[in-house]
């Protein structure tokens, strides 16, 4: 069952029990020796952390909590972005931490937005959150406030499907520069590091704001697909975002895929934007703790807010592997408290 959980936009592609399915391939895709090896480079690294629990009980929170998508939390961006359930995982996570931003209407900053997935994510780069507030403000200047919706959505888009939007953003600048766009190299390769940061050298340029024919970049996308190793958005959706304009720029079309239901039911981790809001579990916890903190005066703030956080997040989020778990336990009261606190 967790084989089939772990294959990417949450379906299960390949059934461990099809002899039809090569067992090389099945591996590959579900990505369980990637998860099988950091398991054992963690166990390895907190040998004495761990013994007290036992390799069994290890392995077994280790697992549950890839399952249930905790497993990201305070990880390096290297392993968030490693596969595509590390990276649906990622932004399931912050969206649940930081849902309450959006309820309240808060508009924030670019840099806002980068320290928030810096809480989760201590070593996040800043040019994946320049990428995708240029999604949500386009022609506008960087320094615009957003809202938490629209930088939601245009940071799934950005983040999950990196790889494929570089090389969409490659095809486009030859398509301006009148290039052949057949001379572009695909990257293949399943290590995030050796991807060229294409948008990243290329976002400053003048000539992101021009446009292009959009059944030239239909064209080009589409042949794109047949070869492209990694995830990509629906062509259906890709070519609906096409049809219906006579001339197209890069962020606009990213754009539109950002707000395109059937790609963010694809990825499958965020509710509809008219539902991305509403959790009546979470208010009702989060109702309970601020009945809990009013009405202990004599005790110290402080102190109710740390426990009655806790037990929010406890009830509100499958728990977490042991290192994650000791970890939250062991770190100062300022940062753990301040991210269990988002979350929630």
């Amino acid at each position: 069952m967790l084989i089939t959980t772990l294959s990417s936009n949450g379906t299960n592609r390949m059934n461990r029990f099809n002899s039809i399915v090569p067992v090389d391939e099945y591996l590959a895709d579900s990505n369980v020796l990637f998860y099988l090896s950091d398991a054992v480079t963690q166990l390895l690294e907190h040998k004495e952390e761990y013994a007290q629990f036992g390799v069994i009980r290890y392995f077994a929170e280790y697992f549950s909590s890839v399952k249930n998508s905790n497993h990201v939390l305070f990880r390096e961006y290297n392993y968030i972005r490693a596969t595509p359930h590390n990276r649906a995982s990622f932004i399931r996570v912050f969206w649940r931490c930081y849902r309450q931003l959006g309820k309240s209407g808060d508009l924030l900053s670019l840099l806002e937005y980068r320290s928030l997935l810096q809480l989760l994510c201590p070593d996040f780069p800043a040019e994946m959150v320049q990428s995708t507030a240029r999604i949500v403000l386009m022609d506008d200047a960087l320094d615009c406030l957003m809202s938490f919706a629209d930088f939601l959505f245009a940071f799934q888009l950005q983040f999950y499907y990196q790889e494929f939007l570089e090389s969409v953003l490659v095809i486009y600048q030859d398509l301006l520069a009148g290039k052949s766009p057949n001379t572009v190299i695909v990257p293949t390769s399943t290590s995030a590091d050796q991807l060229p940061s294409v948008a990243a050298e290329e976002n400053d340029k003048d000539e992101q704001q021009d446009s292009v024919m959009p059944s030239s970049l239909a064209q080009c996308i589409d042949a794109l697909c047949d070869r492209f190793k990694h995830c990509h958005p629906p062509r259906s959706c890709m070519r609906e975002a096409l049809e219906q304009i006579d001339k197209v720029s890069y962020y606009s079309f990213l754009m539109t895929l950002a707000k395109h239901e059937t790609v963010n039911e694809t990825i499958g981790v965020l509710p509809s934007k008219a539902e991305l809001l509403i959790d009546p579990e979470m208010d009702q916890e989060l109702d309970k703790l601020i009945a809990q903190i009013s009405v202990s005066p004599g005790s110290n703030s402080s102190g109710s807010a740390v426990g009655a956080l806790k037990e929010v997040q406890r009830k509100a989020s499958p728990r977490k592997n042991i290192h994650h778990r000791r970890r939250m336990e062991v770190e100062s009261d300022g940062s753990t408290e301040e991210t269990d606190s988002s979350e929630n």
